[in-house]
């Protein structure tokens, strides 16, 4: 499997390490948003956040937060992002399971996806779809 983040991990791909415990890394993105715009991975390969054990997934969060405060005060941001691009058209290029943590300030480009408006037939057909497939897929959540 070719897959740069593994190899990060592994320690076969170089990369500006910021923290690293058994279980994760977190390095700086060579293409960032910010100066200090951090990835956080497992060092387990997973494709996406659907395919992250609950468990790991949770340790990972848990840090992500941790690092998120850590990065904010170190650099003096005013704000941050944390984001998870999952899938193509939502603009993961990495398929391997990771967070971003974008450090951001008053004064740099806000990043804010396009919105679009519902009409009052169009929200609620979409809250059912919504609402239907959670009744559906309950026990998923306690399995």
């Amino acid at each position: 499997m070719d897959c740069i983040f593994c190899e990060i991990a592994s320690k076969t791909s170089e990369a500006e390490i910021v923290f690293e415990n058994e279980k994760f890394i977190a390095f700086l993105d060579i293409n960032p948003v910010n100066y200090g715009h951090t990835l956080v991975i497992p060092k387990t390969h997973f494709d996406n956040f659907l395919t992250m054990p609950a468990k790991e997934l949770e340790e990972m969060t848990k840090l992500t937060q941790y690092l998120s405060g850590v990065i904010k005060r170190a650099l003096k941001a005013d704000g941050f992002n944390v984001i998870s691009n999952n899938g193509t058209s939502a603009g993961q290029s990495v398929f391997h399971f990771h967070y971003h943590i974008i450090p951001r300030y008053e004064n740099d480009f806000h990043m804010r996806p396009r919105t679009i408006e519902y009409n009052s037939t169009e929200i609620e057909v979409y809250a059912e779809k919504i609402k239907a497939a959670v009744s559906k897929y309950e026990g998923l959540l306690n399995g």
